[in-house]
């Protein structure tokens, strides 16, 4: 895969679409909500977080901010963790 002239090594990028979703749970679950809380929290059905912590459905980065705010996470914090850097 070629994006933005970095060639990115097969594999890697399913490690790391994994701890991507990986770290889309623990984030709700570090904020003490259940799928369902959550997706009230979005004005969402149930299944909307069910389809993208599983990897069914992918969230643009607004959805993503979204996401963050409701689990009381900074995008710019997720992105560090995401990163593995910590916040």
């Amino acid at each position: 895969m070629v994006a933005y002239g970095v060639r990115v090594p097969k594999g890697k990028s399913s490690r790391e679409r994994q701890g991507l979703l990986e770290l889309l749970r623990r984030i709700r679950s570090d904020a003490g909500l259940t799928q369902a809380q959550m997706a009230k929290k979005l004005g969402q059905p149930q299944s909307y977080v069910s389809k993208y912590e599983s990897g069914e459905r992918r969230l643009d980065v607004l959805e993503l901010s979204q996401v963050c705010r409701a689990a009381g996470i900074s995008l710019a914090d997720f992105v560090h963790l995401l990163e593995g850097q910590g916040p």
